[in-house]
């Protein structure tokens, strides 16, 4: 008589947490709502805090989860309508609180704390819908990669479509790749570097794509130029409906929301580089090639994001299912919490650098390295 297997049985420790990203828009339409009927500007700073002071705190005192689930749960996890349902459900919350804060910012025009305010709670949750667009974007379904677009739309930053799918996940942890930040370069020099490098290498890739086709650049099949068209679109009606303070205001939020996704660009690939084979080159990437974190409140709010090894190398898993792997080198905090070192060059050095020399035994060689910096010296390792 055959055996009978057992079934297997295995849920996600953290299914309802993920409706923390799902419903983050609609915590700040609350805060602005609290704002309008009270007066007070503390409500507008609720989220900044929030996101630079809570999330750090609960990361550090929160044990780190490196739980994966088995092998075999991937398929159902990867299957659940919740878990799509969840990224969808953002979308028209987010773009709610977008029309939202830009009709707030019109009522409230030269009153710089209100739009400071402002700018930082509606530009956090645009620097998440770019998060949130990029968990969709690698999807096979094109209603899913469709809503990426309009996920980038308000933050006007739809290239970025183009760039990280075809163009950061090819060059990753190399000279090459603009996304990846090297040894010795602060963020705020990698910030312009990242943002026109890849701008250019968006629209050149779509240059190849439809020169392969036989159509030119300007041709309406250019994706850089659809997603523009949706900002374009979005922020014409609504300078139309309210007149240009609400252009105003959605450019600074906008500036700020793609800022975050910047920054987080920075941290998770900060010095590190694959090698260059006998063919000249680089080598597969593998999870030693990402920053990882398995620090819990910041995962729950960015889709597993932290996990990034797992993302590369297999880029359309959903986020539930993205594994740990321990050879990744890991960040000392969550992504919220490295986000604020980010900031001050000199304490993300102190704190980053070592890491990065460790996690080559001292070998440069190996680390991705700015030019000029001053790892790039040869006395360096007298220093």
């Amino acid at each position: 008589m055959a055996t009978l297997q057992p079934t297997l049985t295995y849920r996600d420790p953290k299914r309802y947490a993920w409706l923390l990203s799902a419903l983050f828009p609609l915590t700040v339409v609350w805060h602005l709502l609290r704002f309008e009927h009270t007066g007070q500007l503390l409500w507008l700073f609720v989220t900044p805090v929030f996101l630079y002071g809570v999330i750090p705190l609960l990361d550090a005192l929160i044990r780190e989860d490196t739980r994966n689930p088995p092998d075999e749960a991937v398929p159902a996890l990867e299957a659940d309508g919740w878990y799509r349902a969840l990224t969808v459900l953002f979308i028209p919350l987010y773009l709610a609180l977008v029309v939202q804060g830009t009709q707030l910012a019109v009522a409230h025009a030269g009153e710089p704390l209100v739009w400071l305010g402002l700018v930082l709670s509606v530009g956090a949750i645009s620097g998440a819908a770019i998060n949130t667009a990029h968990e969709l974007g690698h999807k096979h379904p094109a209603w899913e990669r469709w809503l990426a677009r309009i996920a980038l739309a308000p933050v006007a930053y739809g290239h970025f479509y183009v760039e990280h799918n075809r163009g950061h996940h090819r060059r990753v942890a190399t000279f090459d790749d603009p996304a990846s930040s090297r040894l010795g370069e602060s963020f705020w020099a990698f910030l312009p570097r990242t943002v026109v490098g890849s701008l250019q290498s968006a629209w050149h890739l779509e240059r190849a794509r439809l020169a392969g086709r036989g159509l030119g650049v300007w041709h309406w099949r250019n994706e850089c130029l659809q997603a523009w068209a949706m900002t374009v679109v979005l922020f014409t009606a609504l300078t139309a409906l309210w007149g240009p303070w609400a252009l105003g205001f959605l450019v600074l939020q906008a500036v700020y929301g793609f800022s975050l996704l910047e920054v987080v660009n920075y941290l998770e690939h900060y010095g590190l580089k694959r090698a260059t084979g006998p063919d000249g080159k680089p080598e597969r990437c593998r999870p030693e090639h990402s920053w990882n974190s398995n620090h819990v409140a910041s995962n729950v709010f960015l889709y597993h994001l932290q996990r990034h090894s797992d993302h590369h190398a297999h880029p359309a898993r959903r986020y539930p299912a993205l594994r740990h792997f321990p050879e990744a080198p890991q960040l000392p905090n969550g992504y919220a919490g490295m986000v604020l070192l980010a900031y001050v060059p000199w304490l993300w050095r102190r704190v980053m650098d070592k890491r990065v020399l460790a996690h080559y035994g001292g070998a440069l060689s190996r680390a991705n390295v700015q030019p000029g910096s001053r790892w790039d010296r040869p006395t360096v390792q007298n220093d």
